[in-house]
């Protein structure tokens, strides 16, 4: 150290090819095996890269930038369909084997019991967050000309309902799926789970020996489920990049900084509901928050790069198993569940959204709009897709329970996609705590039964 300190010159010769190749196989090595760094390292040559393709920088004919991008997108949307071909199958072999794990019908009354009013719970405190911190900044102030966005977003408003009274049971009988396959084949991530946890009570409350053939076959179907992922999962990096570049290159660095109030708005929210989570951790886990979040990065940056809970569930449910110690009868049943109905994230964005476009379109909300923006919100989000982009359609029924012109969401469409990302991350990261918890919780309970009967 005193020798090149004495000789900058021969700190220089240490720059050599050789050291060179030392340091490029030190960076080597420590990008592999971990795929956050990967994903942070794809991200950001995405970025690099949509900028280059964009209109903005007039490198390339925008024509031929979308056409790059499109093809830049490739891996990604093959990325995606890869495991959204298996989310299916993994739900229901995931949520049958974990109920039948447990064995005991109490447990899974109780967990069942719990993880949801959890969710629910949780979804709601989200949207009343979303509205708190949109009251505090205020960001449709600095928006005031409408007309450019007068346009209305047919495909928002056909492809919803508003909710009827009337129709409630017909709606709450919709939820139990008349013909399994149908659903499956539709998508309808809800009645699909409805099904699998009937399928699965039904298997515990069954002989042993008589469900033990079923679960077998349930057990090679997930193990097949989560082979095809790892296969997938070789593709995130370059799935993340060609995803990012596309994106950049349409909305452009413009787009994000016009709509800079909003977004931060948004995302202040979103790291409110994290802290959240981080509380609730410390508090009943005794997790050290930055201990969990380095052990969930993985999961939450994948989150952040796909846009869908459904996509990274198999990465989830290992996760929460080998670094968190959760039992697989909760994980299987948590996980599945958390990310079909769990969608605190997408409730605070639609509640700031909604508060946004109320005071751009000069709307007031009174207390008794922003509940209803809170009921709304949470039941919209539950049972919601667990997919890229379905947040945007649902906030119009949000927005039309308070009398917000529909149209306004073709002001918000531009940076969408930056806080889909977000808001899933967040939805993701509530999988995670609730799954900690429960074992915690129901673990514990369990523990304390055996010892009795002992």
């Amino acid at each position: 150290m005193g020798t090149i300190m004495r000789n900058p010159f021969r700190a220089i010769e240490h720059l050599r090819p050789r050291s060179l190749g030392r340091l490029s196989g030190y960076l080597t090595g420590l990008v592999r095996g971990r795929l956050w760094l990967k994903v942070l390292i794809g991200m950001a040559l995405g970025l690099i890269g949509g900028i280059l393709i964009g209109p903005g920088a007039g490198f390339v004919d925008p024509s031929a930038g979308v056409t790059i991008g499109n093809w830049l997108a490739f891996p990604g949307r093959l990325f995606l369909a890869t495991i959204q071909m298996i989310v299916i199958p993994l739900v229901i072999a995931s949520v049958i084997r974990g109920l039948a794990a447990s064995e005991n019908v109490e447990q899974l009354k109780q967990l069942g019991i719990r993880v949801t009013l959890f969710f629910a719970a949780t979804t709601a405190l989200a949207a009343v967050i979303g509205l708190t911190v949109a009251g505090l900044i205020d960001p449709g102030q600095s928006l005031t000309n409408l007309q450019t966005f007068e346009e209305a977003v047919p495909t928002a408003e056909s492809t919803l309902a508003r909710p009827n009274v009337v129709a409630l049971p017909d709606t709450l009988l919709g939820l139990l799926p008349g013909n399994p396959l149908n659903a499956m084949v539709e998508g309808e991530m809800l009645q699909i789970v409805i099904f699998s946890i009937i399928f699965g009570i039904a298997l515990v409350s069954m002989v042993p020996s008589q469900a033990k053939p079923m679960l077998d076959l349930l057990g090679s179907l997930q193990e097949i489920c989560m082979t095809i992922v790892k296969w997938a999962m070789r593709l995130a990096p370059i799935a993340v990049f060609g995803l990012m570049a596309q994106l950049t290159s349409k909305i452009g660095f413009g787009a994000l900084l016009g709509m800079a109030v909003y977004v931060g708005t948004v995302l202040l929210g979103l790291f409110c509901m994290l802290v959240v989570y981080l509380l609730l951790l410390q508090i009943f886990v005794r997790e050290n928050p930055f201990k969990f979040l380095a052990a969930a990065r993985d999961v939450i940056l994948l989150a952040f790069s796909t846009s869908s809970s459904a996509t990274v569930m198999p990465l989830s449910i290992k996760t929460v198993e080998e670094k968190f110690g959760v039992r697989s009868s909760i994980s299987q049943f948590v996980i599945p569940l958390g990310a079909t109905i769990n969608m605190n994230g997408t409730a605070l964005y639609q509640s700031v959204a909604t508060y946004f476009l109320a005071q751009v379109y000069g709307i007031e909300l009174t207390l008794g709009s922003m509940a209803l923006v809170v009921a709304m919100a949470t039941g919209a989000s539950i049972g919601s897709p667990a997919t890229p982009g379905v947040g945007i359609v649902i906030l119009s029924m949000v927005l039309g329970s308070v009398g917000i012109p529909p149209s306004g969401i073709a002001l918000i469409m531009g940076v969408d996609r930056i806080l889909d990302m977000s808001r899933t991350a967040i939805n993701v990261t509530g999988d995670l705590v609730a799954a900690r918890l429960m074992e915690k919780w129901v673990g514990n309970h369990d523990g304390r039964e055996q010892a009795k009967d002992s």
